[in-house]
């Protein structure tokens, strides 16, 4: 079983005027974005990665720069920019202000039925979502009982984690995943269970060091410091 940590970038300049950047050129972390990034080097610690995987663009690189740079990450395996992590193309949407993108009449439909949703001269939400997950996977199947760390964009892990927990599509608008938000969920091939979800402060250190759950958890289970109980039958 392999934890799967799905960090957001930090809040950029994009963030700040308040514009969809897309895949803009020339977007970076924004003052708060910075002081969240050099944060991540105490919120994430001393954890070993199999793999680091990142989406081109650099407000993504830029967060996991401060961790990349300090004494805890000398035991990472794996470092690569990934396309399938990349932001969802939103074509002729990039760019604009999202006030003014509230007004037109697909964005009813971005909220209610993403899974029909295709941008202007860019791409699905549907597409995008198939991209990120076959880099997940393909993540997985190299690496099943390591942690894996993910630096991507709001919409991407949101559509990833809704399909990992067979939450459908067109329910994905339900979950909020924040600027420098760190989520967590183990994994097996098959299934997932989510550990954490959209945590902006806290330090995931202990989690990601700690002895991965098995079996099946009655009552909620006992924590990540006890043994899980194996249920037969």
């Amino acid at each position: 079983m392999s934890r799967l940590v799905f960090l957001r970038h930090a809040h950029s300049t994009a963030n700040e005027a308040g514009v969809l950047a897309g895949r803009m050129e020339g977007v970076s972390l924004s003052k708060q974005g910075l002081a969240q990034a050099e944060a991540l080097i105490d919120r994430i610690g001393p954890v070993v990665f199999k793999q680091i995987r990142v989406s081109p663009l650099s407000r993504c690189q830029e967060t996991i720069r401060p961790w990349l740079n300090s004494a805890h990450s000398k035991n990472v395996e794996s470092y690569s920019l990934d396309d399938g992590l990349n932001e969802v193309d939103y074509g002729a949407w990039s760019g604009r202000k999202l006030k003014s993108l509230q007004r037109e009449k697909m964005w009813k439909e971005i909220q209610s039925k993403p899974s029909k949703v295709t941008f202007p001269n860019g791409e699905s939400i549907k597409g995008a979502q198939k991209r990120a997950l076959a880099a997940i996977f393909q993540a997985h199947e190299e690496d099943r009982k390591g942690n894996l760390l993910f630096i991507s964009h709001g919409d991407i892990i949101k559509a990833t984690i809704a399909a990992l927990l067979t939450i459908k599509l067109d329910n994905f608008q339900q979950l909020v995943v924040d600027p420098a938000a760190i989520s967590i969920l183990e994994y097996d091939g098959k299934s997932a269970r989510l550990i954490t979800f959209n945590d902006t402060s806290s330090s995931v250190t202990e989690i990601l060091v700690a002895e991965k759950r098995s079996g099946v958890l009655l009552g909620g289970g006992a924590g990540s410091g006890a043994k899980a109980r194996r249920v037969k039958g």
